[in-house]
């Protein structure tokens, strides 16, 4: 018999495999494309730039690398109470990621395989590195006795229909954010061991690595498509990804501040840091980027944040679920103006930036 302790607030489907999380605005999304327009992007332009990409995905630098060792093999009871779901949580939000790209990818290598070998195999490979990613997740969930079952995560799943310069902006920014993420966190637990709760977090060095070699990629596509960047539609674009991914980590960051906590990190301060840096780097492909240093970006973040708590009682109360959507409402429209402000704050035009961006 499992006590509370282990499986602390988890419904499970059957015995060890957790159901997974409900879907809302801010959790992983699956994602599908116009599979017959990506056959028919022309690459010329850049092609060799990505073979030289795909030749790192052949060394596969990181084949070696997730490989569990003796420090995985203890009791981790020791972690218990909110830090122990908030950490599942966590584990569950990044396999759920990563799984998300395991199927994109594949998807896509699958069908670009006799219109674009190149381009098919980058697909492929990059897979390969995120099923990786996503078995080594699951795997540790296992430590707390619980798993995802993906076979279910891939049917049961709802997926986003993007065309293809969305799907590229949007996972450009997520291996780009990924990246600063993991780095940011092994940094710090590096110089901090002792806030290193869990032996996850001594692979995050190499794991970020292929984050920002997946990214890399991204960007030499959408160069190979001047038109997904030179337009004004582009700028709206970009402006629109860059504040929807930075939001969303924000405000679930901020929710779990106490997981941060527990390995010595202020999630505020690890945001805007984390934030700052995919900023600056996606400012050598986007032709725009946000004014992260103006105080108001973090002003209205905030409000956004006091209003998601808000909505996280009422979700708690025991007013009937009609009762609920009403009281929700005004807290919604907050949200969203405060979104909209965030939009229309003036972006930084990088062709007219004085000083350059690294």
């Amino acid at each position: 018999m499992v006590d509370s302790l282990k499986k602390p607030g988890f419904e499970e489907m059957r015995p060890g495999v957790k159901i997974p999380a409900k879907e809302t605005i801010l959790t992983p999304r699956f994602y599908t494309t116009d599979f017959d327009e990506m056959e028919r992007m022309d690459i010329s332009v850049n092609e060799d730039e990505l073979q030289a990409i795909l030749e790192e995905f052949r060394a596969d630098y990181n084949r070696h690398h997730f490989v569990r060792d003796g420090e995985f093999e203890q009791s981790w009871d020791h972690i218990d109470g909110e830090t122990r779901q908030l950490f599942i949580e966590f584990l569950e939000r990044s396999c759920t990621a990563e799984f998300s790209g395991f199927l994109l990818y594949k998807e896509l290598g699958r069908r670009l395989k006799n219109k674009s070998p190149l381009l098919a195999e980058c697909f492929n490979l990059m897979s390969r590195d995120e099923a990786r990613h996503a078995g080594f997740l699951n795997k540790a969930m296992s430590d707390f006795n619980l798993q995802l079952d993906l076979g279910f995560l891939t049917k049961s799943r709802k997926y986003t229909f993007f065309k293809p310069k969305f799907i590229f902006y949007a996972t450009y920014l997520s291996e780009k954010i990924g990246y600063w993420r993991y780095i940011t966190i092994f940094r710090h637990l590096e110089s901090h061991p002792e806030n290193r709760i869990y032996p996850i977090f001594r692979f995050f060095e190499n794991w970020c690595q292929d984050e920002n070699r997946h990214g890399d990629f991204f960007d030499a596509i959408m160069r190979a498509q001047p038109q997904f960047l030179n337009d004004w539609k582009a700028k709206l674009w970009c402006r629109f990804f860059l504040l929807s991914v930075f939001a969303t980590m924000y405000l679930n960051d901020v929710q779990r501040k106490d997981f941060y906590a527990s390995l010595g990190l202020d999630a505020r301060e690890y945001d805007k840091y984390v934030i700052e840096k995919t900023n600056e780097t996606s400012a050598k492909v986007f032709p725009v980027i946000l004014d992260v240093q103006n105080p108001k970006f973090y002003e209205y973040l905030e409000a956004c944040v006091k209003t998601n708590e808000k909505l996280s009682a009422i979700a708690s109360s025991s007013a009937p679920k009609p009762i609920q959507f009403v009281q929700k409402l005004p807290h919604y429209l907050s949200n969203g103006i405060n979104l909209v402000k965030l939009y229309f704050m003036k972006p930084i035009d990088v062709s007219k930036a004085l000083a350059p961006i690294r």
